[in-house]
């Protein structure tokens, strides 16, 4: 049984879809490993380090020759598979809806494509869940990023020659990557607030010590959506949030916004006219960028600034935590394949009718089997 890491070839990406850690435990299961080298240069991870966990460390050619199963961060592109056999599974975080195109080409090359990020938010899963480890990592990277174009402190401080007040940061989004921004902010001692569609999520956000901010009179979302996952808001919700952030986020000295909904474009929370009337030298962090962006001027890749205030839309976030994003990525992928190998096939097999399984397996047998990617 060989597994096969990729060095990433998507531009900014640093992670590695393993570490010396998880190449020990693979190898402990029966497997062999092999890494292409230079893999976890980006995450300050050398090939030495890998060979000595027992890895064989080559280009890409002997790497992918003979995989039974490919790990990578970012789906690699088909034609990029030479000498990977028909069956093996591409394992990695493969954009379905973005880039159907090579969902098809792992299909036409007789792959089992394995998307992560469709990880289904169950107990038992969580272990295995990266959107939930690398979105907590962007959370915290959020608020250190807000700081570091924010000229100003953030806690309150009392000294001789005056007092600085505290800044105050809102949080718009509260999943793992709003929780994580609103515990950072208030290690940093600012004042916070957030909101979110999903009422339940009040509780998580006092808990916190930060101030809920939320629409009252208008129903959000139904429930939390498929898998735990928010989905789209009505338009009377939409009208009376826009009332409700207006009057608040003009207050702000930073705003960070987390929406997503899996598939679609992100929400805009944020509209130009909003941003106007926050003041001069404030900031807001859309990490919804990459998806079309939470907030009206936002620019992927880029530090905008509208109005006088700096719009932070840095792609890939977890990526610039590269090697605390590898050692937490290394590890669902290891808790993945682990939960379901069999010692006697010495291979993790994903029985029919297992809902991890369905969940995340997008291709099989020579076509697109997952039902979102279907008619």
């Amino acid at each position: 049984m060989k597994i096969a890491v990729l060095k990433e070839e998507a531009a900014g990406e640093a992670r590695v879809a393993a570490t010396p850690e998880t190449v020990r435990k693979f190898i402990a299961l029966g497997a062999t490993v092999a890494v292409e080298a230079g893999a976890g240069a980006g995450a300050s991870i050398a090939d030495d380090g890998y060979a000595a966990a027992g890895a064989a460390v080559g280009d890409r050619v002997a790497t992918l020759a003979a995989a039974d199963i490919v790990l990578a961060v970012q789906g690699p592109a088909p034609d990029g598979l030479a000498g990977v056999a028909s069956g093996a599974w591409v394992v990695a975080t493969l954009a379905p809806f973005a880039s159907r195109a090579r969902i098809d080409g792992y299909a036409a090359a007789g792959f089992e494509a394995l998307a992560m990020e469709f990880m289904p938010r169950i107990t038992r899963a969580q272990s295995m869940d990266v959107l939930s480890s690398q979105s907590n990592l962007a959370g915290y990277k959020a608020v250190l990023d807000a700081a570091a174009e924010y000229g100003r402190a953030f806690p309150m401080m009392m000294t001789a020659a005056g007092t600085i007040s505290a800044a105050r940061v809102f949080v718009m989004g509260v999943g793992v990557a709003g929780l994580q921004a609103i515990a950072t902010a208030r290690r940093l001692g600012a004042q916070v607030s957030a909101t979110d569609v999903r009422s339940a999520t009040r509780e998580q956000i006092e808990s916190l010590g930060a101030k809920a901010v939320f629409v009252e009179d208008v129903a959000g979302i139904e429930g939390e959506g498929s898998g735990g996952y928010a989905t789209e808001m009505s338009d009377a919700y939409k009208a009376r949030q826009a009332e409700l952030v207006s009057a608040h986020i003009a207050k702000q000295d930073i705003v960070i916004t987390t929406a997503l909904i899996p598939g679609r474009p992100a929400p805009r929370l944020v509209s130009d006219a909003q941003v106007a009337t926050m003041r001069p030298g404030s900031v807001i962090v859309d990490l919804a960028v990459e998806a079309g962006g939470n907030v009206e001027g936002a620019v992927a890749g880029e530090v905008a600034v509208r109005h006088g205030v700096r719009i932070v839309g840095h792609r890939n976030v977890p990526s610039r935590l590269a090697a605390d994003a590898s050692a937490l990525y290394a590890r669902n992928l290891y808790n993945f394949l682990s939960a379901f190998w069999d010692k006697d096939a010495g291979r993790p097999v994903l029985a029919d009718g297992d809902e991890i399984g369905d969940a995340v397996r997008l291709t099989r047998g020579g076509a697109v089997v997952h039902p979102r990617l279907l008619g």
